[in-house]
């Protein structure tokens, strides 16, 4: 008996270390498809989509952005398993919203004709400004596409939605008074209604190192996740900068009647020239930490991994937009050499 007893003891040690073990790298699994990259293509020097989706495969990125709908890419896609979020770009977005044919024709040609390309969003329009022309045309056109979704019976599988960047607040600071820009609220009230109804959640564009360089007197630590001392906001204490602009743009939807919004940060970086700041080292330590860390959340939501798309797999040399940092931003050079090392896992 006693011998039957310590080998079931035994047994049953070793099944509890191999759930134990099956139950961490199952963690582990789900905490490294949280992190995606944006392929941006303003650049006359890039791979091509078949090398980009190896490159991808190679360095275990499971999630990608696009900007605009790109048959190469979509081709090189096809059956890899990585999650693609799609942009419609903001200059399409009026005819989206003219007619439902026109969605439905958008649908058909760059969703439909590729049913083994794994589409988890469809993002309708990118940083648009309150006094921009698709301003008026934002929440009927992503409506309409919404409705092609749903006749294909793909509204469970496909997000609508649309991103905006951090210039929608018009405080964060501290966290807790977070508030959108009056100016705003005509298009944020009516989007954040479409995302309830639809559950989906709301794209964020949020760079720590624009408010960084912006902010006289912030330290750098706090900026790119190496800080130890503690802000506090009420119950609520800050150690990194992400953590505490994210949580302003929670505070707002809570103020705004869309507290139960998850959100989806679409673009988060740091350049590594031509910037304050901006430098290799400081890209790889705030990329770096910043895949560590968002798994645990914010402050104001606690162990509430967030889905979150470093900006950008490369420098982009055709990117027209002053300043000249905006170029800077790539993971990888040209040649698909890594700038900097990066555990995606």
């Amino acid at each position: 008996m006693a011998n039957l007893f310590h080998s079931n003891a035994k047994a049953l040690s070793t099944l509890t270390f191999l759930s134990l073990l099956s139950l961490q790298l199952a963690n582990l699994q789900i905490a490294g498809a949280e992190i995606g990259v944006c392929y941006g293509q303003l650049g006359n020097d890039l791979p091509s989509p078949q090398e980009v989706i190896e490159l991808y495969k190679q360095n275990n990125i499971q999630r990608m952005r696009l900007y605009a709908p790109n048959q190469p890419t979509f081709d090189a896609l096809r059956g890899s398993n990585i999650e693609l979020m799609l942009g419609i770009p903001n200059d399409q977005i009026r005819s989206m919203a003219a007619t439902q044919d026109n969605a439905n024709a958008w649908v058909q040609e760059n969703i439909l004709n590729f049913p083994d390309v794994k589409f988890k969003y469809i993002v309708v329009g990118n940083e648009i400004k309150t006094n921009e022309e698709a301003a008026t045309f934002l929440v009927p056109a992503m409506q309409n596409i919404q409705n092609a979704i749903s006749a294909v019976g793909l509204q469970g599988q496909i997000k609508v939605s649309t991103a905006f960047d951090t210039g929608i607040l018009s405080q964060s600071f501290p966290p807790s008074q977070g508030s959108f820009d009056t100016n705003y609220l005509p298009i944020l009230n009516p989007t954040f209604r479409f995302l309830l109804d639809n559950s989906s959640p709301l794209l964020v564009n949020l760079y720590p190192y624009f408010s960084y360089v912006t902010t006289p007197r912030m330290g750098l630590d706090y900026a790119i996740f190496t800080g130890t001392s503690l802000i506090g906001d009420g119950e609520l204490n800050y150690q990194n900068l992400f953590d505490a602009i994210l949580d302003a743009v929670y505070s707002a939807l809570e103020k705004s009647g869309g507290g139960s919004l998850e959100i989806v940060v679409s673009e988060t970086g740091w350049p590594t020239d031509h910037g304050d700041a901006a430098t290799v080292d400081n890209a790889r330590t705030y990329n770096n930490n910043l895949i560590q860390h968002v798994n645990q959340g914010t402050p104001k939501r606690r162990g509430r991994a967030i889905e979150t798309y470093l900006f950008a797999m490369f420098d982009e040399n055709e990117k027209t937009t002053p300043p000249e940092v905006e170029r800077h931003w790539g993971l990888f050079s040209p040649n698909k050499q890594p700038k900097y090392s990066v555990n995606f896992n």
